[in-house]
């Protein structure tokens, strides 16, 4: 059986990276190390296959996205804004969205899982660059995506060994309840999402530490969650939620959700307990989608479309210079915009906020 970059990897004691950057000849790596490999690969009798490695690094002229699903508002305006940098650049664009994308989730992915969900994407010589959205990267995980030919850049999940862009979803979900509690709300709930997806998991953190800040005490009978994968920031998940909410006791006077489309569902589940919106029960959102607006939705507005138009153009510098520059994390302020759902304004009344960083 011939020898792979994980023997070469193991023998060298280096992760898998290392080992090919090592093979690409690439400068990030000390001589020390780069003996080391090449001894290890040596002794395993390890080639680099030739024709694969000239292959990738032709240009394709196609950009891949991997997503664990499209049909999601947010998703569409990350997208927009990749689209447009490419139209600019005419490139095509690939979207792979796997049916579950735990694959580099956990600390120890399967290996026959993670190529069934980004086999295609990883191919050498099938595009250009890579945009992984909204999918953790594990330290293994990342190790099997420096292997990678292409270039790779995240959005709206970080990881230090690559460029990210993402929004700051704590300090959204602190100015979501801080504003609840400055309207003067006293039983706050929050609807999120069970399974626990980053930018879920830090809108809860924001909302649990508003509360403390206040001198409030976090009850977990005003948290309400939904599992319904990979759909769980949806309208039906707050819809759900919501009525669980309502069924207990206390009931919450006020609800921050986590998106836009599960605070949708929070108030059609409202009006069906015959409940007014914000005199009854006020909510606040996640997003600030094109819906939110049309339902007076109080919402945390987040720049989608600038996100995917910044990951795109950084994308292609990498791709323009090998895959080589500078990783840093730029990360994005969401801007609370009040209207109607809380009480707190009319439908043009915006709160002041920033986009960080600028435009």
């Amino acid at each position: 059986m011939s020898a792979t970059i994980y023997d070469i990897a193991e023998r060298a004691d280096v992760s898998t990276a290392t080992v090919s950057r090592v093979f690409n000849d690439e400068s990030e790596v000390s001589d020390e190390t780069r003996e080391r490999v090449l001894e290890a690969a040596d002794a395993l009798h390890y080639q680099p296959h030739a024709s694969a490695q000239n292959l990738a690094r032709q240009h394709t002229n196609q950009i891949a996205v991997v997503a664990p699903v499209v049909a999601n508002y947010f998703y569409m305006h990350v997208i927009r804004g990749i689209q447009h940098v490419l139209a600019d650049r005419d490139m095509d664009l690939m979207v792979h969205a796997p049916a579950n994308a735990q694959g580099l989730i956990h600390d120890q992915p399967d290996a026959e899982d993670l190529n069934t969900r980004m086999a295609r994407a990883l191919q050498p010589g099938r595009n250009d660059g890579i945009l992984l959205l909204s999918v953790p990267v594990s330290n293994e995980g990342a190790d099997r995506l420096a292997e990678a030919t292409q270039a790779v850049v995240l959005v709206d999940t970080d990881h230090p060994a690559f460029e990210s862009f993402t929004v700051d979803s704590e300090h959204g979900g602190y100015e979501a309840t801080q504003h609840l509690i400055d309207l003067g709300y006293e039983r706050i709930g929050h609807i999120t999402v069970e399974y626990d997806p980053p930018p879920a998991r830090l809108r809860r953190k924001g909302y649990e530490k508003a509360l403390r800040d206040n001198g409030r005490s976090v009850d977990e009978r005003f948290i309400a969650a939904s599992d319904e994968r990979p759909f769980a920031f949806s309208e039906k998940s707050g819809h759900q939620a919501m009525k669980t909410l309502l069924d207990g006791h206390p009931v919450p006077d006020a609800v921050f959700a986590a998106s836009d489309m599960q605070a949708i569902g929070a108030m059609r589940a409202a009006q069906e307990a015959d409940l007014h919106v914000p005199n009854d029960l006020a909510i606040v959102g996640f997003d600030d989608i094109e819906l939110s607006r049309c339902a007076g939705l109080t919402t945390l507005r987040q720049p989608a479309r600038a996100m995917g138009t910044r990951a795109t153009e950084n994308l292609l510098r990498r791709v323009e210079n090998s895959g080589e520059g500078a990783v840093s994390s730029t990360v994005f302020s969401p801007e609370l915009v009040v209207r109607r759902t809380c009480g707190g304004g009319d439908d043009a009344a915006e709160h002041s906020g920033s986009v960080l960083p600028p435009e």
